[in-house]
């Protein structure tokens, strides 16, 4: 998995989704994922203008390619009531955040998209997502699920 307990913040102090988004871009950066946040967080703020990735649930799935990208990765975030454009009009508890190198960006970033879609869509996953209360047992959580990433 390109995901791990270092790349989940649970509880993050954020109002805006550019507040998570800085926020989340430090660790990746803090963890060596990015080499440049600020460059990694326009691609995302670009990705956003063109459609919010806020899917329904209380989820949004914000994802950036980018050359500042060193590896692949994938954040887990949980968050109180951020405002995301929405389709469904809600605001958001639960962020993903998606990584990738621009060289890199054809498979990886869609692979993960696609295998967090089919599972969000099911109760149950979701569920015990906001069920787990340690970067542990999201881990865990993920493992079970089988996303294949």
């Amino acid at each position: 998995m390109i995901i791990s307990q270092e790349l989940v913040q649970l509880n993050l102090d954020a109002t805006t989704k550019e507040d998570v988004l800085i926020q989340l871009a430090s660790v990746a950066a803090s963890k060596g994922k990015v080499n440049d946040e600020k460059t990694y967080i326009e691609a995302v703020l670009k990705r956003e203008e063109e459609y919010s990735t806020a899917v329904g649930f209380g989820v949004a799935i914000p994802h950036g390619k980018s050359d500042s990208v060193i590896e692949p990765f994938f954040m887990f975030a949980t968050v109180n009531d951020v405002d995301w454009n929405s389709m469904d009009g809600e605001p958001v508890q639960m962020v993903f955040l998606i990584g990738v190198p621009t060289n890199d960006s054809g498979s990886t970033h869609l692979k993960i998209l696609a295998a967090l879609s089919r599972k969000l869509m099911k109760a149950p996953f979701r569920e015990a997502l906001k069920g787990a209360s340690t970067p542990e047992a999201i881990i865990k959580v993920l493992e079970e699920s089988d996303l294949g990433i």
